[in-house]
């Protein structure tokens, strides 16, 4: 089974594929997204907060779940009108697939990485917006980016004008 694939490089287009997708449910990489790889508390719940309030007009969007494999976690209990949150740290991406089994469908990952949030996206049956920051990344992080190359056009299909596919791109 191939899904759909967008790769975007800014966050507020992030939002309007997510919008244009009109998923049940959203899992979404922490960093770099929600929050700095090296950033802090503050910095995680401010973008927590201001993720939650960008989606919540989303049409049918009912469960917004972030997940990380870093040990971050939030200082407090997140909560929204309109959408049930979780918060997954040690999330082991794309290792474990329970937390998620229950989650309403069709579904959305939103991460950096294809070895990881994109391989989850896959094991789900989820759409996947690999979300690809245009600024430097950490050494690891980069280092997992060569490591999905070779996974990406064995478990995606290209999405519409944002893939790589369509910009002639490996």
């Amino acid at each position: 089974m191939r899904i759909a694939y967008q790769r975007l490089t800014d966050p507020e287009t992030v939002i309007r594929c997510l919008g244009q997708l009109a998923p049940r449910t959203v899992v979404v990489d922490v960093e770099p997204l929600i929050a700095a790889w090296d950033s802090g508390q503050s910095s995680l719940s401010q973008g927590v907060a201001h993720f939650l309030q960008q989606v919540s007009a989303t049409p049918g969007l009912s469960e917004v779940c972030f997940a990380t494999n870093s040990r971050r976690r939030l200082p407090a209990t997140v909560t929204s009108d309109r959408q049930n949150v979780r918060y997954l740290a040690f999330a082991c991406k794309p290792l474990r697939t329970a937390p998620y089994r229950d989650l309403p469908r069709p579904g959305v990952v939103i991460g950096d990485q294809v070895a990881t949030d994109g391989v989850l996206a896959w094991r789900l049956g989820y759409s996947f917006i690999h979300y690809y920051p245009s600024y430097r990344v950490p050494f690891g992080s980069n280092l997992m980016r060569y490591l999905g190359y070779p996974v990406r056009p064995i478990l995606f299909k290209s999405g519409d004008h944002n893939s790589d596919h369509a910009r002639g791109r490996p």
